[in-house]
């Protein structure tokens, strides 16, 4: 039987001798269902806050230790979390979605402060409309329908464009930290 911070050490070693200790983590799991509150669909409200934010805090417990030794080597140690500009919008059918990406967003701000005097950069990105599989998680028909529309409407940002923008992220200076950045597609209002 596993304790929680045996099953953590182990997890560590495992990605440490596949891929060396971790110096970055992109915290990017995510599940966006409509769930209109007066739906009271609590089954998928659940779903959202234990992927969006109690995953997101499992992963960081997890990798903490690995980040605080990198930048206690003097080498880069990023966490990157990718959150929403839902954390700061009103979206009709997604108050939960939204409530978690907020508690993402304000989680990285908080552990920011915590972490940047110990050399841990945190970063929260916070994308516009993304064209990756999230959507298809949604199966409100009123819903859908504007999700049909906006892609006619304007290019949406690619996954390829989000990697980009880590890798411009975490390759600045160890010194130089973008704690919050919002990245929209041109065309969404």
């Amino acid at each position: 039987m596993f304790t929680v911070s045996s099953m953590r050490a182990r997890i560590r070693l495992i990605i440490a001798d596949g891929l060396g200790r971790v110096d970055l983590v992109v915290n990017n799991a995510g599940v966006m269902l409509a769930a209109p509150f007066a739906d009271g669909r609590a089954g998928e409200w659940q779903r959202m806050i234990d992927t969006n934010l109690s995953g997101a805090l499992r992963v960081v417990d997890v990798f903490l230790p690995d980040l605080l030794a990198a930048a206690a080597d003097g080498r880069t140690a990023d966490l990157v979390n990718i959150s929403s500009v839902a954390a700061h919008g009103v979206f009709p059918s997604f108050a939960v979605y939204c409530a978690t990406k907020a508690a993402l967003s304000h989680f990285s701000r908080n552990l920011r402060a915590e972490l940047g005097p110990r050399k841990v950069r945190v970063t929260s990105i916070e994308p516009g409309l993304v064209a990756t599989e999230l959507q298809g998680h949604v199966d409100h028909p009123d819903v859908n329908a504007a999700i049909d529309d906006w892609r006619e409407a304007f290019d949406w940002l690619s996954d390829a464009d989000l990697a980009e923008l880590i890798a411009f992220t975490v390759a600045r200076p160890r010194h130089v930290n973008f704690p919050q950045i919002v990245a929209m597609p041109t065309g969404q209002v």
